[in-house]
């Protein structure tokens, strides 16, 4: 199911895109580009590439990944990132706030699921509230 990036930018937690990219360097080493096509499933469209240079330094910079220059033989060389010990901490953390927040938000939406208007406007009012 295809995200919607604008409703996404609102509704997802403050700072979330730190523990996506922890994740997604769990997974496997990646170089920025590679990053941006990878967080598109998850809410964050590809409109700010800055953001997530600042987020990767953010990451590095408190030891959750670390980085190094590969040489590449089809261009310019590129920073790859990877998890550190400490990064594989921070995500299990990140997991577990995230799903106690499922847990309270599933809650949420099983009070409200007795009454299909609350549900079926919400998305709608949600996005006309923010632009």
């Amino acid at each position: 199911m295809p995200v919607d990036a604008d409703l996404a930018r609102v509704v997802l937690p403050k700072n979330f895109l730190r523990p996506c990219l922890l994740l997604l360097l769990h997974e496997a080493p990646a170089h920025g580009y590679e990053l941006r096509e990878r967080l598109r499933p998850l809410g964050f469209n590809r409109d700010d590439p800055g953001r997530l240079y600042r987020a990767l330094r953010a990451l590095e910079g408190a030891n959750l990944v670390r980085s190094a220059w590969q040489s590449s033989a089809g261009g310019p060389d590129r920073r790859t990132y990877e998890l550190t010990p400490a990064g594989e901490e921070r995500l299990r953390e990140a997991a577990a706030e995230l799903q106690a927040m499922h847990a309270i938000l599933d809650t949420f939406l099983n009070r409200c699921a007795d009454d299909p208007a609350v549900i079926g406007s919400a998305a709608g009012q949600a996005r006309r509230a923010f632009r």
